[in-house]
């Protein structure tokens, strides 16, 4: 029994010795430490010997499973360690290199629109003025020339707040910074120069130029000695810095509530350069904004003397301004957090 004990140990060193992976090592370990393995029948075995005999075998047997055991331990740790080397050279890197790249923000399109009008608009004088989204009934309306029964509100399908009205109406979401307008005018004296971005919000279907939510930049210019041509150079300033200074400009005279005499600014259509196709409706012209000399009862409701002061208005609305430039078919798509789309800018 101590000869087999023998060469079972000298026959499972000498495979252990040539082993290269993991797969086969622990093939070796099943048939030499496993339950059938001859090791394991021969300790199974023991209790039929001899006593003295049992002593012999008994501790030859348990002397050989100590050294398999930390043998094939042994040959496991040598077999990670040649297998991290190789990873370490297969898979080396170079820390001199620079890192991957990630992709970096940028403001949306309609925010750098909004900062590009403000800039050129401050260059002139301009100051920014803003105003809360929920507005009072008088501001969004009646301080703009438009009371209750104004045909001109029907145009402007407001959300309305389910509270009840306060000593300035019910509260709506605005439909026009032009609200901000009438608060700036309440709240300052002559001469004033401001313009008024921000959010603007009407109960209409959405197609691809019409939006229940979108923004708007009004402007106002109150001062003494303010004329119709004040206003055309500012505007013709502002369309020459936004849109380049080859694209043609027009006035032409149109209706808004709260200016008196009223015009809308149109430029150049950017697809047909004035010959007339669809985009323009084959007129040759796009508007922009509509604008006008204020209305000198929306000047005395906000407490300034029309005798004394002028003033003129102008509304713009934002999402169209980069369709135009850019060549953009449809408002919505600012909105639907399309990267592909949004990356171009």
């Amino acid at each position: 029994m101590s000869d087999q004990i023998e060469e079972l140990k000298q026959k499972a060193l000498q495979e252990l010795n040539i082993i290269d992976n993991v797969k086969d090592l622990e093939a070796w370990r099943v048939h030499y430490l496993g339950k059938k393995s001859p090791l394991t029948q021969i300790l199974r075995g023991l209790a039929t010997l001899p006593i003295e005999e049992r002593k012999e075998v008994g501790g030859a047997a348990n002397q050989l499973k100590d050294l398999l055991e930390s043998s094939g331990a042994e040959k496991a740790q040598a077999l990670r360690e040649v297998q991290i080397k190789s990873t370490a050279q297969r898979e080396t890197i170079d820390i001199s290199l620079p890192g991957r790249p990630l992709p970096a923000g940028r403001l949306h399109p309609i925010t750098q629109t909004i900062e590009e009008m403000c800039e050129i608009f401050g260059s002139m004088g301009f100051q920014v003025a803003e105003g809360p989204d929920v507005e009072w009934d008088y501001y969004n309306f009646e301080a703009l020339n438009m009371p209750a029964e104004h045909p001109a509100r029907d145009n402007m399908n407001s959300f309305q707040i389910n509270e009840p009205p306060g000593e300035k109406g019910r509260k709506v979401l605005r439909t026009h910074t032009t609200a901000i307008t009438a608060r700036t005018l309440e709240k300052n004296k002559p001469p004033i120069r401001a313009i008024e971005p921000g959010w603007c919000y009407r109960y209409e279907a959405t197609d691809a130029t019409h939006l229940n939510a979108f923004h708007h930049v009004d402007g106002i210019a109150v001062d003494r000695g303010i004329t119709m041509a004040d206003l055309k150079g500012t505007l013709y300033e502002f369309a020459r810095r936004y849109f380049g200074a080859g694209r043609k400009v027009r006035f032409r005279v149109d209706y808004f509530p709260f200016v008196e005499p009223g015009v809308e600014l149109a430029i150049e259509c950017i697809g047909c350069h004035g010959a007339g196709c669809r985009i323009c409706k084959n007129s040759g012209w796009l508007e922009i904004l509509g604008a006008g000399m204020t209305h000198p009862d929306v000047l005395r409701r906000a407490g300034i003397d029309p005798e004394e002061y002028t003033s003129f208005a102008f509304g713009i609305g934002v999402e169209r301004l980069p369709m135009l430039r850019y060549g953009i078919d449809d408002m919505r798509l600012f909105y639907y957090s399309d990267l592909r789309f949004l990356r171009q800018f």
